[in-house]
C-alpha cells in the first residue's frame, strides 16, 4: 500500500458549511492532517505514515518542539514544506 498525500494550501481554503466555527473538513476515513513549515500549511496523509521510522522521528521533532499538548488545535510538524515532501515521497518510494 502506497503512502500518498494531498495538500491543501491554505487551511480556510475547505470550510464546513454548517454554523460559523470556521473548522476546516475533517480528513477522510484513514487520514490525519498536519500543518507544515511557517505558513502552517496543511497536509492531509494517510495513517499509514504513522508505521514509518522517518515519520516517527518527525514526530519526535514535533514533541520536543511544540509538544503535543497544543492549545493552537492541530498538529505541527517543524520542518520546511520542501523537506516534509521528500520525506513523505521518500516514505512512498520504500
Amino acid at each position: 500500500m502506497g503512502v500518498g498525500i494531498i495538500k491543501i494550501t491554505g487551511a480556510k481554503q475547505k470550510q464546513k458549511k454548517k454554523g460559523s466555527s470556521g473548522a476546516t473538513d475533517s480528513p477522510k476515513k484513514g487520514h490525519f492532517a498536519v500543518y507544515v513549515g511557517e505558513m502552517h500549511k496543511r497536509y492531509v496523509i494517510p495513517l499509514s505514515t504513522l508505521n514509518h521510522p522517518l515519520f516517527r522521528d518527525l514526530l519526535r521533532l514535533a514533541e520536543e518542539e511544540f509538544g503535543f499538548n497544543n492549545s493552537e488545535g492541530g498538529l505541527k510538524i517543524p520542518c520546511s514544506e520542501d523537506y516534509f515532501e521528500g520525506l513523505v515521497s521518500l516514505i512512498n518510494s520504500s
